[in-house]
């Protein structure tokens, strides 16, 4: 693929970036994007729904794949002796440590111990990789640490949601998906926020079924690309595929159901676990997997996701789906059209390209 960063660039006013969700969550608008391929036409077919809408935009026979992560505080502040350390957690690593980017990590060196003010936990630096990534172990593991992290961090909701004085009360309901269950990400995986129990009750009347994997969503997700698409590197996120869930989708696509997958984030996770005959295994592990255009999708058929950043590999991902000049042409129509975007924003229904 061409490593052109301007490919995959656009201007967004600010006035399109949703700093509040839907509500009802189910009211959210909903593009639906076929390639010109499957649409039988010189461009891409385009059409405006709510995602309450989305059973009648899906198969009986189809099956949801969303990610039942949950999102936990992350951002806290630190001390290094009269140095103030900022610390958002990325991902649990073995042994109860943790990968975290940090500002001012600059200063931070193994072995150094950081404190929070007014509290008996502590943590220790264990490595310094550059760039703002670090190694850090707390003193308090299990519920002891939960309770630490409910009284000294926040939420780390993405720069783009303005909080002048930080998170809301509402923030810590509405940065949460109906299918949130095992606690460990630092970003909502956000196409799941439009769910309710309505919409779940809607789809399961059509034939729709339901069934989720976990990938705790890291810091690095929603970067942008800052050096050139060949020299990026993704930051690697832990996930998890059951038994259960890895049968459900290889028995639906035998028999001619579509695998839809609930966000970018679950769609990763199933492309790392499907070989080269599109058969999902169960998964337990880290995948850094960076999907742009020029990727042969082996197990996912369509995909529910919001609007992106530019040069983001989020938005190179979709490109990679539907095709590059579709999607092009998709973000243009959801800015005329006054469309919302990214973490709060509205979404679009992607048929993947052949």
């Amino acid at each position: 693929m061409t490593d052109d960063l301007a490919l995959f660039d656009f201007t967004l006013p600010r006035d399109h970036i949703a700093t509040e969700p839907a509500r009802p969550r189910d009211m959210a608008q909903l593009l639906h994007v076929v390639p010109p391929a499957l649409a039988g036409t010189d461009e891409a077919s385009l059409s405006l729904h709510r995602i309450r809408n989305l059973p009648d935009l899906l198969k009986d026979g189809d099956l949801l794949i969303a990610n039942d992560t949950e999102v936990i505080r992350a951002k806290m502040e630190a001390r290094r002796g009269e140095a103030k350390i900022g610390i958002t957690l990325d991902r649990i690593l073995p042994e109860g440590q943790w990968h975290a980017l940090a500002r001012n990590a600059r200063k931070l060196r193994p072995g150094d111990q950081l404190r929070f003010e007014d509290d008996p936990v502590t943590a220790e630096v264990l490595t310094n990789e550059g760039d703002g990534a670090v190694t850090i172990r707390f003193s308090v593991e299990g519920d002891e640490f939960d309770a630490f992290l409910e009284r000294r961090a926040a939420l780390a909701l993405p720069p783009y949601i303005a909080r002048p004085h930080g998170p809301t009360e509402a923030d810590n309901s509405d940065y949460r998906t109906i299918f949130s269950r095992f606690r460990g990400a630092v970003a909502a995986p956000t196409a799941g926020l439009h769910f309710t129990e309505d919409l779940l009750k809607a789809l399961a009347s059509k034939g729709i079924r339901k069934q989720t994997l976990t990938l705790h969503v890291g810091a690095g997700t929603f970067l942008p690309v800052r050096s050139t698409i060949a020299e990026h590197k993704m930051h690697a996120e832990w996930g998890h595929i059951d038994e259960e869930t890895a049968r459900l989708i290889n028995e639906t696509r035998a028999n001619g159901g579509r695998v839809v997958a609930v966000g970018t984030t679950s769609l990763r996770l199933l492309e790392s676990a499907a070989d080269e005959k599109g058969i999902v295994h169960p998964w337990t592990g880290e995948t850094s997997i960076f999907i742009k255009p020029g990727y042969r999708f082996r197990a996912v058929d369509a995909l529910l996701t919001n609007f992106h950043l530019p040069r983001s590999t989020l938005f190179m991902l979709v490109c990679a789906f539907a095709g590059t000049q579709t999607m092009r042409h998709a973000y243009h129509h959801a800015i005329a059209e006054g469309l919302r975007f990214y973490s709060y924003g509205d979404a679009c229904l992607l048929e993947r390209a052949p």
